[in-house]
């Protein structure tokens, strides 16, 4: 039997993360498999290559890198010639019938022409595919609508039809509790709750992790500084500035560092002006410090262990694997409360001690009048050029509902020009005028500087949901052949329920409106 894997990429992130971790454990569940395929579009270092052969060893790692199965925006072939080399790279692939393919975030719309042809291929071989969902196009990346028109898919039932097809032999999983049962709604057979696998035993060694701060202080302008992760690829979503914000009134000394950096042309713009304002205002940040060839440099998780504090202020996320890491490596964590995941951690057994909703600030520290205009032609703008039949369903954002009258507002739903005025303030002003607005952080900004953040401990019931064995139990039930015939599928509704979560006003952030900032 081959296994064989599929993503765009295999740049650093969340879903290399799970496909390193989760495939030994895959493979000693399936129990025959003698090849593992590799497809992607852009393929990753050769330490990591090397790392992951050992890791599926004995069976053999074969690695097909073939650009049409990138991202559609980073080609410049047409949309025939890409769907004719997918087409031809996948012919080869699944050569074999005899195999399983697992395929990542094919909903998310990076490139519908191999969602499609993926598809196809596994329906006229009778192989079975899993789509494993991590993310989707109509979740805050509305941007893509025009990307996925050029790409061939001109209205929504297109796109529906290709991301949920009438095909027996494709597999939905989704990876939190709340998505996963809405696709239950309408496969009830065929898709399943698939939470991200993770461990306690992960925690780096001693020695790794001296390494690893050292390797971070040597890195940094004041060497002896405390050092807060955010451990994350820079994209608006992670809402950097947020925390930027809470190092410098908590723990003013720390350096706050990212792991990742930009990792597409759409976030190039979000970095460069954050970066640019880091740098004129001198603030304590450094941005992408794994950023590049991955040779002699630590593992996030020996960076996490080597940290003060861990912190994720991300606005959106499918799963949240930090909060996990953060925990594995015994650090504190301060993070966001996300409705979509926290019922999961919840579930999990996990407690997060310094988990907040939002950070409210006085209108007073940015120019109130300029920013609600941006807002405004940000959102006139972005919501023109939602599908016609969407325009209808969307909420009003939080500050362009407090109309004309300044009122404190969430920093998560700012610009980021608005986002950079608040951080130009001196930290102490701002503070000031904030605390009261959120009194749980003065008793963290009490213990960060005595050293006294809560860490969560590792409860004894995640096994039973994240264990590697636990996660590929869950892939091989979803393999097996349903029960029952498969109803036809309106791949339409199940597309339109998700819209109805994804336009409310609570997912409404000016952040995630367009790529220019």
């Amino acid at each position: 039997m081959k296994l064989v894997i599929v993503h765009y990429h295999l740049r650093p992130g969340g879903i290399r993360r799970v496909i390193e971790l989760a495939t030994p454990f895959l493979l000693q569940r399936l129990g025959h498999v003698t090849t593992v395929e590799l497809a992607c579009g852009e393929a990753a270092d050769e330490k990591w290559n090397q790392t992951f052969a050992r890791l599926v060893a004995p069976a053999k790692l074969n690695l097909t890198v073939a650009p049409a199965l990138g991202y559609f925006s980073e080609q410049k072939k047409s949309p025939a010639r890409i769907r004719a080399e997918i087409a031809a790279a996948l012919t080869k692939l699944l050569a074999d019938h005899d195999c399983l393919v697992w395929a990542h975030n094919l909903g998310i719309g990076r490139n519908l022409l191999l969602t499609r042809e993926l598809t196809r291929a596994c329906a006229a071989r009778g192989i079975t595919l899993i789509s494993h969902h991590h993310d989707w196009w109509f979740d805050n990346r509305w941007l893509r609508w025009p990307e996925i028109r050029r790409s061939g898919f001109p209205t929504l039932a297109s796109v529906a039809e290709t991301i949920f097809p009438n095909a027996p032999t494709v597999r939905h999983a989704a990876i939190n509790h709340e998505e996963a049962a809405l696709l239950a709604r309408h496969l009830p057979k065929t898709s399943a709750w698939l939470p991200n696998l993770a461990t306690r035993h992960e925690t780096p060694k001693p020695p790794r992790v001296r390494f690893a701060r050292q390797w971070l202080q040597q890195r940094l302008v004041t060497r002896t500084a405390p050092v807060w992760i955010l451990p994350c690829r820079l994209l608006r979503r992670k809402n950097v500035a947020e925390a930027l914000l809470l190092t410098r009134w908590l723990r003013p000394d720390a350096w706050l560092v990212t792991t990742g950096g930009a990792s597409s042309a759409d976030e190039a713009a979000y970095f460069k002006k954050l970066n640019r304002a880091a740098q004129q205002h001198h603030w304590r940040l450094r941005l992408g410090i794994l950023q590049g060839d991955e040779k002699a440099k630590p593992t996030v998780a020996e960076l996490l262990a080597a940290s003060e504090a861990v912190l994720l202020t991300s606005i959106q996320e499918g799963f949240g694997l930090p909060y996990l890491e953060a925990a594995a490596a015994g650090r504190p964590l301060i993070a966001r409360h996300l409705p979509n995941i926290a019922p999961d951690l919840h579930q999990f057994g996990f407690r997060f001690p310094q988990a907040y909703d939002e950070i409210l600030v006085r209108p007073e520290l940015f120019d109130w009048p300029a920013e609600r205009a941006r807002q405004q032609k940000l959102f006139t703008r972005w919501k023109k050029n939602l599908p016609p039949a969407l325009r209808r369903i969307v909420g009003t954002p939080a500050l362009l509902a407090a109309k004309n009258s300044p009122t404190a507002v969430p920093f998560s739903r700012l610009t980021l020009t608005a986002q950079l005025e608040v951080l130009a303030q001196p930290a102490r002003h701002s503070w000031e005028l904030c605390a009261p607005l959120n009194p749980f952080l003065q008793t963290w900004q009490r213990r960060a500087r005595a050293g006294r953040l809560q860490t969560t401990r590792w409860p004894r019931t995640a096994a039973s949901w994240l264990s590697g064995e636990t996660y590929a139990d869950r892939i091989v039930a979803l393999a097996q052949p349903p029960a029952s015939a498969k109803k036809t599928l309106n791949a339409p509704r199940v597309q339109a329920d998700f819209f109805g979560k994804k336009l409310c006003p609570a997912n409404l952030y000016p952040l995630l409106w367009a790529t220019e900032t």
